[in-house]
């Protein structure tokens, strides 16, 4: 069975949301996948929520909504969330203890064979890669206890390029679906302010859809990566996503 997945950052609800969310919700309609991992959901906005809501009313299609918010005081900030079409059989998270950061699974019936999604979002990507690589490590930590099956897909930030020791180590385990460019996109906020100044546009990739077991990558690239077609500072967010066609 094939299905569709896809992966992004939604920046919370900054730099323009209600101008940016038309260009999501576009977005995912066009690419109409059936598994949607979100990093960065507002939770004062419940942008997740909406997100489904919005779905619904234009492709008719029902997302089960899986979401997990940050820890301590970024509990009423943000979080992680999944949309998925599959039915969902059991949920999970993992508090890593550091920065509020925090995973989430959901099991889920592809075709009746499950499936394990994990989505999280690392340490920022100007921060010290042993933070990150601490995260990772907890990670495949709680992924190798989550051992009665073997078919995993993991997305999110990750925050760390190839080279960098927390993402080498996921490549160890993981298969990637594709390395393209999905950090910073050229997303500025009502003042003019970009975000992320520090770093170059659009010249590394630091979102990923790991996977392992007994799925197959059939084709994957990246997404939401265009400007609104009459203002080309709003993006539908600051990074890029992916996207990646799978088949047991």
């Amino acid at each position: 069975m094939r299905f569709r997945v896809v992966t992004l950052n939604l920046e919370q609800d900054h730099k323009r949301w209600d101008q940016r969310r038309p260009l999501v919700v576009e977005g995912m309609k066009a690419l109409d996948p059936e598994i949607i991992a979100l990093n960065e959901v507002s939770i004062a906005r419940q942008s997740a929520r909406d997100l489904q809501k919005r779905l619904r009313s234009a492709e008719g299609i029902d997302y089960n909504l899986v979401q997990q918010t940050r820890v301590n005081a970024l509990a009423s900030v943000e979080g992680e969330a999944l949309l998925t079409r599959f039915a969902v059989v059991e949920t999970g998270n993992l508090d890593f203890r550091t920065r509020d950061m925090v995973a989430q699974v959901a099991r889920i019936l592809v075709g009746g064979k499950p499936l394990d999604v994990y989505v999280t979002h690392l340490y920022m990507s100007r921060g010290d890669d042993s933070l990150r690589l601490f995260q990772v490590q907890q990670l495949l930590a709680w992924i190798d206890e989550r051992n009665d099956i073997s078919d995993c897909i993991v997305c999110g930030d990750f925050n760390a390029t190839l080279d960098m020791p927390s993402a080498a180590l996921m490549a160890s385990r993981f298969r990637l679906s594709q390395t393209a460019p999905t950090a910073f996109t050229p997303l500025a906020g009502p003042d003019g302010a970009i975000s992320h100044p520090y770093w170059p546009r659009m010249d590394r990739c630091i979102d990923y859809i790991w996977t392992t077991g007994a799925i197959e990558t059939v084709a994957s690239g990246v997404c939401f990566n265009k400007p609104h077609s009459a203002d080309p500072s709003l993006w539908p967010s600051d990074h890029a996503g992916v996207w990646a066609d799978f088949e047991f």
